[in-house]
């Protein structure tokens, strides 16, 4: 990994909770579970509604390395902080195991952020009309030549810039009282827009261009997930 680049893995936690609790799961989340997990060995790169499902949070983290992230989860799930605030955050949740385990497709493909152990300067807390567009892709054959063929194909004719493009990551869950898919391989591709529009408009990309739609869907297990996902006033990826 490049040295200014976060994570070399990361979690993609995607959490059904009430839909009328999602704001206090948020607020609660903003306050108590940002800096108290960071100075435990993780980095929280990106918390987020889901503009399209009111019953979905979505948030991310990153660590150093399988021994690191072990001793920071122990350490905070089992924790004071915990404790104390996570009766509160669990009833706000119907299911909280919809997680991928992931690390970066090669060394420059990370997020552009502060790694774990580095400086962070997070925003001043504030609402954005920044979207953060999360896709996620279930690969049929083999990783890393879909990752050639979505970097060298897929981008140049959607013109979008990725922040980070991710896949699956193989290594054994280490701490099986939060579960990850043990199934699945994915390649998850990220990217930051100014707003819907400009979200929407890359998304019509692939209606404009059916050869590669069909190119993209022949290399696919099943269906993409597509997350329009609204940061939150203190994520940092934003």
């Amino acid at each position: 990994m490049t040295p200014d680049l976060c994570c070399p893995l990361v979690e993609l936690r995607q959490y059904t909770v009430h839909a009328d609790r999602r704001d206090d799961l948020v607020t609660l989340f903003d306050r108590e579970f940002v800096e108290t997990q960071e100075v435990l060995g993780a980095r929280l790169i990106g918390q987020f509604r889901d503009l399209d499902a009111p019953g979905r949070f979505v948030w991310m983290r990153g660590f150093a390395d399988m021994a690191t992230r072990h001793e920071a989860l122990t350490a905070f799930y089992y924790g004071p902080v915990w404790a104390r605030h996570g009766a509160a955050a669990n009833v706000t949740m119907i299911d909280s195991d919809d997680v991928h385990l992931l690390h970066p497709v090669d060394a420059g493909s990370g997020f552009p952020l502060p790694g774990v152990g580095g400086a962070v300067v997070r925003p001043p807390a504030a609402e954005t009309s920044a979207l953060v567009g999360v896709e996620i892709y279930p690969v049929a054959g083999d990783l890393r030549e879909f990752a050639e063929f979505f970097t060298a194909e897929a981008e140049p004719a959607l013109g979008a810039a990725p922040v980070a493009r991710l896949e699956t990551d193989p290594s054994p869950n280490t701490f099986p009282a939060l579960p990850v898919h043990d199934d699945a391989r994915v390649f998850v591709w990220v990217a930051r827009f100014p707003d819907a529009d400009a979200h929407a408009a890359h998304r019509a990309g692939w209606d404009e261009r059916p050869g590669l739609r069909a190119e993209l869907r022949r290399r696919l297990s099943g269906p993409p997930a597509v997350l329009r996902l609204a940061p939150t006033a203190r994520s940092l990826l934003r």
